[in-house]
């Protein structure tokens, strides 16, 4: 490896340590796929070995591509879209991309289109879109972009490519984990509806439990924040009839269950509640909080699949539904007063 003030290795010395021409060097760095594998490893080997670092713009120029995807992300302060950026980012770096993201912020004046036209400026080879709303779908509809675009959605789309993290599957498993304590009356604390991840969980919430027979109640709408769902707990005077509480996000859940602290409720005593996402803080609460896990760094790896085989107009990969997973702690418990 090269040390400080040392030249930079060239391609022909990778090829030299390789045992191979300079031209399959560059096939192994632009992912061709007629190099046999024992071949690729001795490149990659080879690589490692002396620190190579393609330059982007020779790449570039060889390839017609830029090697970088845009992201525009909305609400970058939430946990799910900031851990999806993060992921797309590291799972892009593995494959020789960079990464050049937008944010679409609540109360900022900048538009969808506007988002989509600086990172095209950039001359991004595709174009990935972190926790939509309903409402901004709309807008990238409308917009002509010329490359191919991601939408991290729940729902596959005629117009945009899309992955996810299995928002039904992963309801469904709070649903279970609950009903399978002796739960039978669960209050579901829902995101903002406009949110389309926020909408499928608040569906599959009502599908579930219709299927196991549980009582039907109104759903809470809240706004993704711990705030809000403290201050609805704090406005519970006596203990409701509901045993459990769906929440479609861990910062409300951590909420809740301070606002109910205060109220004089137990959790999970008096009442049992579950969260969505599994940020860090989850496992540090008191008490520790039940909650859907949600692997963003296979959710990552797989945008950056599936947009790098748009991109070289190859095969789709299968794997845009990335499964979900319960992750159980003192929160919930079996309802101790009959329901």
């Amino acid at each position: 490896m090269a040390g400080p003030g040392a030249e930079k290795p060239n391609i022909r010395q990778v090829a030299q340590l390789a045992g191979v021409s300079h031209m399959t060097v560059s096939r192994v760095l632009n992912d061709h796929p007629n190099i046999r594998e024992s071949t690729r490893q001795r490149v990659q080997d080879a690589i490692s070995e002396l620190g190579y670092r393609p330059s982007m713009t020779a790449r570039a120029l060889a390839t017609q591509r830029s090697h970088r995807i845009g992201v525009l992300v909305e609400s970058a302060a939430s946990f799910g879209p900031t851990s999806t950026l993060h992921a797309v980012e590291s799972a892009a770096r593995a494959a020789g991309y960079e990464v050049s993201s937008v944010f679409l912020r609540a109360g900022e004046k900048i538009s969808p289109q506007e988002g989509v036209d600086h990172l095209m400026a950039l001359g991004v080879d595709a174009l990935c879109v972190v926790a939509p709303r309903s409402s901004s779908i709309a807008d990238l509809r409308r917009i002509a972009v010329g490359v191919p675009v991601l939408v991290v959605k729940p729902d596959k789309d005629p117009t945009f490519l899309t992955v996810t993290v299995d928002q039904r599957a992963g309801t469904v498993l709070a649903v279970d984990h609950l009903v399978s304590l002796g739960h039978r009356d669960i209050l579901h604390l829902a995101g903002p509806l406009d949110w389309l991840e926020a909408r499928t969980r608040e569906r599959a919430f009502h599908a579930r439990a219709k299927s196991w027979g549980i009582r039907e109640r109104p759903i809470v709408v809240g706004d993704w924040t711990a705030d809000f769902a403290y201050e609805f707990a704090r406005g519970i005077r006596e203990l409701p009839d509901y045993t459990a509480v769906f929440v479609a996000n861990d910062d409300m859940a951590v909420g809740f269950v301070h606002g109910l602290h205060e109220r004089g409720f137990s959790v999970p005593d008096d009442i049992s509640v579950v969260g969505f996402d599994d940020i860090p803080l989850a496992r540090h609460v008191i008490p520790p909080l039940t909650t859907v896990r949600q692997n963003f760094d296979a959710l990552g790896r797989s945008v950056v699949d599936v947009l790098r085989a748009a991109i070289e107009e190859r095969e789709i990969p299968d794997q845009t539904r990335i499964p979900a997973e319960i992750v159980v702690r003192a929160s919930s418990a079996a309802p101790r007063k009959a329901s």
